[in-house]
């Protein structure tokens, strides 16, 4: 009893301490959240306008490979707006977009955009899915690299599809993440009529 005792005397005395470590752990873990949000905030997201110029370049200045394991010459790109649609055979949202985004791009004008999907898939599964699937536009190969690039341009989360529209001089004109719509891609794309 006099054992009892002095555990409930000795925890009364420790509780105080216990309780100031648990809210020290606490406040430590929710500043150490807080600050990882507003740093990864500040960084999410495409560049500021000042390197987005020298992004586009570096995105054109990649060794970028076709699914037949080709360089693709993207210097031929230099000028034209690009719209990158990155996306994977396993994506269920990412299929069920592209006969629409290959059929928009047979009404665009191949001088002035160009349309590129990057596969963030294995080569194997990028190469079976399009021997049963035509597609009217680039692919390429992007595996780890493609991931790093789509996050680079604005997508943190990584999740797919996600599309970007970049001007010619590197400048966003449009993001989404999740399936595009043809109404998106002309708003962003096509003239407008004044």
């Amino acid at each position: 009893m006099t054992e009892e005792i002095n555990k409930k005397t000795a925890l009364k005395k420790s509780f105080p301490l216990l309780l100031m470590l648990s809210l020290i752990g606490l406040g430590s873990l929710l500043l150490g959240s807080g600050a990882s949000y507003w740093f990864s905030s500040q960084n999410a997201g495409v560049h500021p306008s000042s390197s987005q110029s020298a992004l586009y370049q570096e995105f054109l200045d990649s060794s970028w490979k076709n699914v037949a394991d080709e360089v693709v010459d993207t210097k031929a790109w230099k000028n034209k707006t690009l719209v990158i649609n990155f996306w994977a055979s396993w994506c269920p949202p990412c299929v069920e977009e592209m006969p629409m985004l290959s059929a928009f791009n047979q009404k665009i004008d191949a001088n002035s955009i160009q349309m590129v999907g990057i596969g963030i898939d294995s080569p194997s599964n990028l190469r079976q899915f399009l021997e049963k699937t035509t597609v009217s536009y680039q692919v390429l190969m992007g595996g780890l690299e493609g991931s790093d690039w789509m996050k680079r341009l604005g997508n943190a989360q990584g999740a797919l599809p996600y599309t970007i529209i970049l001007s010619p001089e590197g400048k966003v004109l449009f993001t989404k993440l999740g399936k595009v719509s043809e109404s998106e891609l002309q708003s962003a794309l096509l003239p407008k009529d004044k």
